[in-house]
């Protein structure tokens, strides 16, 4: 491939330039004392909040957000610990599934917020369809083991990576740097690119990630098939994600028969970074069949 093909593989396509360049509004919200930061897009109304996965933050969702925000309220939270919000001791799943209720309703959301969730934001928003299902819409989890610690936690047990944070001297060196965990060398340059630079962050000395290492300490971690969700629920699986056939029939079991479940061709456990537009297929669909059952039941 000459330098000019390779030049023109790698720029961004028009749909990611035209949802970067739209403005989010952000935020923040007290929770327990500690500050939860957050992005927004759409009007003011029904809406649903995008939870990242562990060592992430909400701006892994940037390219994702405006494209599910045309009829209505998008929220991404930075949970606690993770990007622009603040650390706390100690962490857990109710805590965290607490930050985005709150969040919810902080950034804007009307009515009862559909939860989307990748990885340990799915097992988080599992917990949350149980602690707080009377006030959610719906949850829909995204090639998360729900039962299982998630690769970020095993990887940081096995002490593989997430250690205590390094320090690199400039930006370009901690964005060398950068990888996935689980490793996938799929997805748009620019996407990787853009989720790469947005977390850093300058610290003294130089640049360093933007997550509380102890965020994979979190507590509560063996309790979560204790939890029943008590709202709708869709799962999608990753193709070549982290979810072996074997766990997906325990969470087909755990989610009941009635919960939407899907998989999506060709995708890494990082859908948002390698299909990205299947993904936002995949969530308008499923936010299409649950407002269509509403309004099938609602009252005449």
């Amino acid at each position: 491939m000459s330098n000019t093909s390779v030049e023109e593989a790698q720029q961004a396509p028009e749909w990611f330039t035209k949802a970067l360049s739209t403005p989010a509004e952000t935020g923040s919200v007290d929770v327990e004392g500690v500050a939860v930061r957050f992005r927004a897009w759409g009007p003011v109304g029904p809406g649903i909040v995008l939870v990242h996965g562990g060592a992430a933050h909400s701006r892994w969702w940037d390219h994702i957000g405006p494209q599910l925000a045309a009829d209505r309220r998008v929220v991404a939270l930075d949970l606690t610990g993770h990007g622009d919000s603040g650390t706390r001791e100690s962490y857990g799943l109710a805590m965290w599934a607490r930050e985005i209720v709150e969040a919810a309703r902080a950034g804007g959301i009307e009515g009862k917020p559909i939860l989307v969730g990748h990885s340990m934001g799915g097992i988080i928003s599992f917990v949350a369809a149980d602690l707080h299902g009377d006030e959610l819409g719906g949850v829909v989890i995204i090639d998360s083991p729900v039962r299982a610690l998630t690769p970020e936690e095993e990887a940081s047990r096995k002490e593989n990576a997430f250690g205590p944070k390094k320090v690199y001297p400039t930006r370009e060196d901690a964005k060398a740097r950068f990888r996935f965990v689980p490793a996938q060398d799929t997805g748009l340059p620019c996407i990787r690119d853009h989720v790469a630079e947005t977390s850093m962050e300058a610290v003294d000395g130089g640049w360093s990630w933007k997550f509380d290492p102890r965020v994979f300490v979190r507590e509560g971690t063996g309790n979560v098939t204790d939890h029943r969700p008590r709202c709708r629920t869709a799962y999608f699986r990753a193709e070549n994600g982290i979810v072996s056939e074997e766990l997906m029939a325990d969470i087909r079991i755990l989610l009941g028969p009635e919960s939407i479940v899907a998989e999506i061709p060709e995708a890494g456990h990082h859908v948002m970074i390698d299909q990205p537009l299947p993904l936002v297929t995949g969530v308008r669909t499923v936010l299409g069949a649950w407002a269509a059952a509403d309004r099938s039941t609602a009252p005449i």
